[in-house]
């Protein structure tokens, strides 16, 4: 027998008894529920964690619903006692018995073997060592391959425990992702998973290898400040020496944010000058979207003609040189988007002189043809700031992700194109390296906020639903993990949040609870998750057979609300004055008036294309890497001086000399 089952039926519980099973005809106990009576003034309540021991077996189990009852037989006995006078119900001539009862599904039977009802024995609140039974947290968190991740604290009656999720479980290769469903502004979805994340990097073992994340900023600025300390209580502090962790900030985060149209003032809520050299623009090019015009193109815009043309562009044009006999043995180099028009102007221009039988080119319709150009050639304009149509790029630090690094993309100021542009790109990009397993770690947990809005569960099949979906299924063989979160589970794809083994509810609205979905849960647990505190959680595991209820500390790093507060936006400034402050934070020392005399006369796009490439490469000397890129000025040639013709005008003509 194992030492475990060994241990829990050989050691009595250190707490007194607050209750005995009962069972009757009606209500009787079986191997998944029992009953057992308490006093009235007893600490047991919804979600507490009890031990049963009797007949040489333990069973634990967690209450789910409570019931209180007296002596009578109907409310009207009551009534006639006190002659239908509340206040003379003390009156009674003599006291009622009352009696509280609770419903109890079992989590765990010591031995398993063979499955029997609950014994008729002594009930017990649950302690430190009986809550790592009754949850099945022996199994991975002892040992050399320990693989506990610290959740939150389990409480009830005086008690606590901590609670650990399996890693196997949540990261992979095992059941993995993670989900959190909870009310809006009630410390429930952001926090838990900036919580769990900050768990996780702190006691992932280094035997399962090593974890980044990759979080989208969807709203405002929730998770721009994951770097910056934020404000935690003295109790908070507690909860993190509970569960061993330190209360400290990601001490590894890199933010990326777009441009807003202009190309120098990044789309982001994170500007101000304390933070500049944390945060660096993301910048794609022709290259970067091509592969990803499904999700940029409408599903009526897709068809086979049009698919052929743009993997001919992918295959053959785009990013090398492209001679072509039709088009007068012209070579092209075919770079961004700029350069994709020309190729396009070149191709109308040759048939043009065809004439009549200019309707096809390399059995590409002139229709077809004229299609892509329309849609590729507007997306720079539609995604103005993410899209550039020169040729220089700032992206993900591909095959350098450090171990225990976070990184940020702030998409909350794009539309819904470009952020769905961005959810493709990255994801896929994730794949692509973990698949080679050269992205520089093993794995990566990858967050998405309103999930509602990203996989409804009706609507439209796009290209991002599918994303996820595949992401959830498939994902936790490479390492790749989705942790979500949404207000209303109830309303996301349901293959999407059914893949997460991990499963997370916060505060739920009442009509969210009278859904389908939370049938399986007792009344009472849903009244108790209708009013569920801050920083209270219900936890489904794949190791735990029932939801525990567990409370977690604030994360230690600053809320979006009381980041801005503390570092305010800084406000969108000219453009010499936006080179200037970003090159600041490359060199802080640097003058305004020497970058003033590096960019005067210059074109607003060659500017924007070195400060871009400097900003990419970050060289040891930025502003002569900066001067570099802009290249030799050339000098504007002065207008040759007009001569007047001898003879034509008269002395007195006022014109004569001009």
């Amino acid at each position: 027998m194992p030492t475990a089952y060994l241990s829990a039926m050989t050691s009595p519980s250190k707490t007194p008894p607050v209750g005995r099973v009962v069972a009757t005809e009606l209500k009787p106990s079986t191997p998944h529920q029992f009953y057992f009576w308490t006093a009235r003034e007893s600490p047991v309540g919804i979600g507490a964690i009890v031990r049963v021991d009797g007949e040489g077996r333990v069973a634990f189990g967690v209450v789910t619903d409570g019931f209180a009852y007296s002596d009578l037989s109907t409310p009207i006995h009551a009534v006639i006692a006190a002659e239908g006078d509340p206040g003379a119900a003390w009156r009674d001539p003599t006291d009622r018995v009352e009696i509280r009862l609770y419903a109890a599904a079992v989590l765990r039977h010591m031995p398993e073997e063979p499955l029997q009802p609950v014994a008729l024995g002594e009930v017990h609140l649950a302690t430190d060592d009986d809550v790592v039974l009754a949850l099945r947290m022996d199994g991975y968190t002892v040992g050399p391959n320990a693989t506990g991740i610290p959740t939150g604290v389990y409480a009830a009656g005086g008690l606590e425990a901590p609670v650990y999720l399996d890693a196997d479980f949540l990261l992979g290769p095992e059941a993995a992702h993670f989900n959190v469903t909870g009310v809006s502004g009630l410390a429930t979805k952001t926090s838990a998973v900036e919580f769990l994340i900050s768990s996780t990097f702190q006691t992932f073992p280094a035997h399962k290898g090593s974890v980044a994340a990759v979080c989208f900023n969807v709203k405002g600025p929730d998770l721009l400040f994951l770097d910056q300390p934020g404000t935690i209580t003295d109790e908070d502090r507690r909860l993190y020496q509970r569960l061993g962790l330190n209360p400290v900030p990601f001490p590894n985060v890199r933010y990326y944010a777009p441009f807003k149209a202009d190309g120098v003032n990044l789309n982001s809520l994170r500007t101000h000058e304390g933070l500049q050299s944390t945060t660096e623009p993301l910048v794609w090019g022709l290259r970067e979207v091509l592969d990803y015009a499904e999700v940029l193109l409408n599903r009526d815009d897709i068809d086979a003609k049009a698919d052929a043309f743009i993997d001919f562009l992918a295959e053959r044009v785009v990013g090398k040189p492209y001679t072509d006999d039709l088009l007068e043995n012209r070579t092209f180099e075919v770079k961004s988007f700029a350069d994709l028009d020309a190729f396009f102007r070149a191709i109308f221009a040759f048939m043009e002189q065809m004439g009549k039988g200019g309707e096809v080119w390399r059995t590409h319709h002139i229709a077809t043809i004229r299609k892509v150009r329309n849609r590729l050639g507007n997306i720079s304009t539609r995604s103005k700031g993410l899209v550039t149509d020169a040729g220089q790029v700032n992206d993900l630090p591909w095959q350098h992700f450090e171990d225990r690094s976070v990184h940020v993309i702030d998409v909350a100021g794009l539309d819904p194109l470009a952020q769905d542009l961005v959810f493709a790109r990255v994801v896929s990009k994730l794949r692509e390296h973990l698949e080679r397993r050269d992205l520089g770690v093993q794995h990566v947990m990858v967050f998405v906020d309103e999930l509602n809005k990203y996989a409804p569960a009706d609507g439209q099949d796009t290209y991002v639903r599918k994303m996820l979906l595949d992401l959830s299924e498939r994902g936790r063989y490479l390492g790749l993990v989705l942790f979500s979160a949404q207000q209303f589970r109830s309303q996301v794809q349901r293959r999407v949040v059914g893949n997460a083994g991990t499963a997370v509810y916060g505060r739920m609205d009442s009509d969210e609870l009278a859904m389908p979905g939370y049938g399986t849960l007792s009344p009472a647990t849903k009244a108790k998750l209708a009013s569920l505190p801050k920083g209270e959680l219900m936890i489904r595991h794949p190791h735990f057979t029932q939801p525990i209820f567990v409370r977690f500390p604030r994360p230690a790093m600053l809320s979006g609300r009381e980041g801005v507060e503390r570092f305010p936006p800084a406000p969108d400034l000219p453009f010499m004055e936006a080179v200037v402050r970003r090159l600041r934070s490359l060199v802080p020392k640097v003058s305004r008036d020497q970058i003033a005399s590096l960019i005067d006369g210059r074109r607003e796009d060659e500017v924007r294309q070195a400060l871009h490439a400097t900003i990419r490469t970050r060289p040891e000397d930025p502003i002569a890497f900066f001067r570099n890129c802009l290249g030799r000025r050339i000098a504007a040639e002065a207008p040759a001086e007009r001569r007047g013709v001898r003879g034509v005008r008269g002395a007195n003509d006022p014109y004569a000399n001009s």
